[in-house]
């Protein structure tokens, strides 16, 4: 989940603006800033499924701007059971990419780099992405896609030497809304995803989209405290025991065997510097 609200907030940033000529002795703006925020989550929630077996996680990124719109940052998160992918209880992303205003609007194109330290072989991927953000009315808006070409940390899982070479890819598509309560600190959310990949689990557990093609979906509100923000989401996708049960025990939570795709209610809390 929490991944959603910093992609959202990535997406949202508005640029640095130049200086006005006042007449005064202000100084201009540096060229570069620095954001970065960290949160605890009650379950780290991938595109609605679990990757730390519906456990606690604690979450981290800092992102450097330019006054040009080109952006770097890096976000961390621990792992456990499904989410470990072949072996690494840490999740480290590096992404790099560019943002332009655009009409009142925003475009942010760039590139997401999966990692997972001390995890297997065949476990990193890329992800660029397109994500498109602004207002109607009260209401903050965004669109993306993100597509990860063939890479054989996406392929299907065999254990014949012929097939266990192979690659796939992965679509991924969602809408984001968030608007204010009036008169509230609240902020009311919602998330609406769409994922196509490879049907079944990569070398080394690795799949974006585990069951071919699935929806997930958040709703929730933040309730915003001085610099901390106070979040709980309902967290749900349509992917069924059914489907889900030929991936066991790797789908399944290794406390008591049900989905990590299930319905969840989430909380977390964080905070922006």
């Amino acid at each position: 989940m929490k991944r959603y609200v910093l992609a959202t907030l990535l997406c949202l940033t508005p640029l640095p603006a130049f200086a006005q000529d006042s007449g005064g002795d202000t100084a201009p703006p540096p060229p570069f800033k620095v954001s970065g925020s960290v949160a605890l989550v009650s379950d780290y929630r991938f595109r609605g499924v679990s990757q730390s077996d519906k456990q606690i996680a604690l979450q981290g990124g800092i992102t450097v701007t330019h006054e040009s719109g080109l952006y770097a940052s890096t976000w961390a998160s621990n792992l456990a059971g499904w989410g470990t992918f072949g072996g690494a209880n840490l999740e480290l992303d590096l992404v790099g990419g560019y943002k332009h205003a655009l009409g009142g609007g925003t475009i942010d194109v760039g590139l997401t780099w999966y990692m997972y330290p001390g995890g297997a072989d065949l476990t990193d991927f890329a992800e660029p992405y397109v994500k498109v953000s602004g207002t109607l009315g009260p209401a903050t808006l965004l669109a993306g896609v993100a597509y990860a070409p063939k890479q054989k940390a996406l392929g299907n899982f065999s254990n014949t030497a012929e097939s266990r070479g192979q690659s796939q890819d992965n679509l991924y598509l969602w809408g984001d809304g968030s608007a204010g309560i009036p008169g509230t600190p609240v902020t009311a959310k919602a998330h609406l995803g769409y994922s196509k990949g490879n049907p079944g689990l990569g070398p080394n557990g690795t799949s974006v989209a585990p069951t071919g093609s699935y929806w997930d979906w958040l709703l929730g509100v933040d309730y915003v405290v001085g610099p901390v923000t106070l979040g709980v989401a309902y967290v749900d996708t349509d992917i069924s025991r059914a489907k889900s049960a030929y991936l066991l025990p790797n789908f399944s939570s290794t406390k008591n065997g049900s989905s990590i795709a299930g319905s969840k209610v989430v909380f977390s809390i964080s905070a922006a510097f």
